[in-house]
Parts: C-alpha cells; structure tokens; sequence
C-alpha cells in the first residue's frame, strides 16, 4: 500500500480536546496506540511520530495550525517526505454523516470541511485518501462551526472509543489489504446513540 503519512485534523490546545472537530486527532491518537508510535517529534507545525503500523513505516501527523490551515502542515510534511499525494491518508470529521459513521474515500470535494479544503488548495490536487468520521448534524438553528467545536453529548462520548476503534481499524486494513477491503468491512458498520 501507497500510503506513508497519515494525518489527524484538529484544533491544538485543551479548550478543543474532546470536540467534534477534533475527532481526526482522536482517531490518530488510537493508531498511535495500537502501533505504539508516539507522537513526540516537533515538526511540520505539528507533532508526529514514526513506525511502522500494519506492516508499513508510516508517519503519524498532527497539524497545529488550527483546523483551516491544516494544508500547510500536511504540505510541509508530504514535502519533506519526498512523497505524492497519493501517499497521504487522513482522517476528519463530517458533519454531513451521522454520528458514528465512517467512509473512506479518495478525492473529491471537500463538503464544507475547511482543513480538507486547504490541504487540497496547498497540494493542488484533491487524489489522497481520506476518511470521513461522522458527527451528525446541528440542529436547525444552531451554527455549523459553533457546532463542530462543542463536545460530544455524553450518549454520543459513550459510543466513542468504538467509533475511534473503527476509524483505526479502517486504517489498518487500507494498509494491510487496500481500500476496497476497508470500504467492505468499514463502511457497513454503525454506532448509535
């Protein structure tokens, strides 16, 4: 598999620590965990970590730039890596899946996601992979953005660690046995609240 750089979108910083919009982060927390990989290295305005997971050397990347800017961490680091897009997986939130939910997906359009947006625009092209963690959607009234920086209820916190679980499991059978085979097994499975 081509995939070398994993990246996890969020926003650094305590106060947006178990948010939504942070879900990507979380999610490459649990890779990092399963592979033992820590995520200690400072660089590419960011922290990452290097070793191996399922099989394949894979950079581990958290952007601090805050979520609209992540393209310039994710550039920096496909720069310094000397790896094309096509190397590059990484991991967000959606507002437009529900809750618990994941897809895995390779180019196309961004659906409003901000840092995905970037990281299109600075790398000039939308062809690397990535996989979309449902949110679910504000409720009529209630801002898009003000949303995705509240926590998550505490029906939703309790399913979490499984959806987390999953996003990490999608990314080790992309590894390990492609994208197809990821999408089989990934796409069918459903949390609830």
């Amino acid at each position: 598999m081509a995939v070398k750089l994993i990246a996890g979108l969020g926003n650094p910083g305590d106060k947006y620590a178990r948010t939504r919009h942070n879900v990507g982060f979380m999610a490459l927390d649990e890779i990092a965990r399963r592979a033992s990989i820590p995520l200690k290295k400072k660089g590419h305005q960011g922290v990452y970590g290097i070793g191996r997971f399922a099989g394949v050397e894979v950079t581990l990347l958290q952007p601090h730039t805050f979520m609209n800017l992540s393209g310039a961490s994710i550039g920096s680091a496909v720069k310094s890596l000397g790896i094309t897009p096509g190397d590059l997986l990484v991991l967000h939130d959606d507002i437009d899946l529900p809750f618990g939910t994941i897809r895995i997906k390779r180019g196309g359009g961004h659906g409003g996601q901000r840092g995905v947006r970037h990281i299109s625009e600075v790398l000039g092209t939308k062809d690397y992979t990535r996989i979309r963690i449902g949110v679910g959607r504000p409720h009529p009234g209630l801002d898009a953005a003000d949303y995705v920086l509240r926590p998550f209820t505490k029906e939703e916190e309790s399913l979490l660690g499984q959806v987390l679980e999953n996003a990490a499991g999608a990314v080790e059978v992309i590894l390990a046995d492609g994208e197809q085979k990821a999408m089989n097994l990934y796409h069918c499975k459903e949390v609830s609240v």
